[in-house]
């Protein structure tokens, strides 16, 4: 599992450099596109843009601290790291979408104040439609089995569909000559950073809080558990990630008495252990054998 791991974060690692490089070239002829066009969405989308090469850049930093190992006092190493990562992309875009909402809002009030070339705009929003979908699919084999790569791959997915508002609101200007289509679009593209903006911080928050992942039931654990030969209940039942996809488990086990007298105990772990690792994607897990006389005494009545 740690090859697995390391080769996962060099290929994450990969798809972020490239995708980098491809949102780092094509936000540079977005912002001298929206200057020659005049055109707000275009200087929008240009904004979520580098809000995309911001957080592709901290979602980069993350997967090399979070690669590095653990220490006596990083004792789960950085993997965390991308969730701070996911957390500043999450801000990121908050920040965007209001500054398209007050630039927005300001042309609607004022639509004879600037000028827009729909021809220009429309040639830079196909351009970065383009470029959006290359970095889509870099991006979307990382992006179940990592809340730092979802981020990423969830920012250039609202950037594609920010160009293709803009490539809308290009071509309504073109044939109708409407220039509010182009304050309109902005706001459209504020709609969708906003909600994408929002799940990612409320999966930052969760990891955080230390609450069971979402795909988890806790429930089913335990009943899994407690089928396992010789076990008579589970408590103390704890289960919170790390990150995205490292998941730990903690718990009290009352085991028959014969378990503990016949040293069966080690042959118990690893049945348990393998358990949760089969069924529930748990691989670091963490047990205490307890006979039943000790489990009765009731110590702990905070947790299940």
């Amino acid at each position: 599992m740690g090859h697995d791991h390391a080769h996962s974060s060099e290929s994450n690692r990969t798809r972020l450099t490239l995708a980098i490089g491809i949102i780092g070239v094509v936000l540079l002829v977005e912002i001298v596109g929206a200057v020659v066009s005049g055109s707000l969405a275009l200087l929008a989308d240009a904004g979520h843009m580098l809000s995309d090469l911001l957080g592709l850049i901290v979602a980069l930093t993350a997967t090399i601290v979070a690669a590095r190992p653990a220490t006596d006092r990083q004792t789960f190493g950085y993997q965390r790291a991308e969730v701070f990562g996911a957390l500043i992309n999450g801000l990121i875009l908050l920040g965007v979408a209001v500054f398209v909402v007050i630039g927005a809002v300001s042309r609607l009030l004022d639509p004879a104040a600037t000028e827009v070339l729909g021809g220009p705009m429309l040639i830079v929003a196909i351009i970065g439609l383009v470029a959006n979908i290359g970095a889509l699919l870099l991006l979307r084999p990382a992006a179940a089995g990592s809340i730092n790569m979802r981020g990423a791959y969830l920012e250039v997915l609202g950037d594609a569909l920010g160009s293709v508002a803009v490539i809308i609101a290009a071509t309504i200007i073109l044939l109708t000559g409407f220039a509010p289509a182009d304050a309109i679009a902005s706001l459209l593209i504020a709609a969708m950073i906003v909600p994408r903006a929002v799940v990612l911080l409320r999966d930052v928050v969760r990891v955080f809080s230390e609450s069971a992942p979402a795909d988890t039931d806790v429930a089913e654990i335990r009943r899994h558990l407690e089928e396992t030969t010789g076990v008579l209940a589970v408590h103390d039942v704890h289960v919170w990630a790390i990150t995205s996809g490292a998941h730990v488990f903690s718990a009290h086990i009352v085991v028959e008495p014969e378990v503990l007298a016949d040293g069966r105990a080690g042959a118990l772990l690893d049945e348990l252990s393998a358990c949760l690792a089969t069924h529930f994607d748990v691989d670091h897990s963490t047990f205490q054998l307890e006979p039943a006389e000790h489990a009765s005494h009731g110590h702990d009545h905070l947790h299940p």
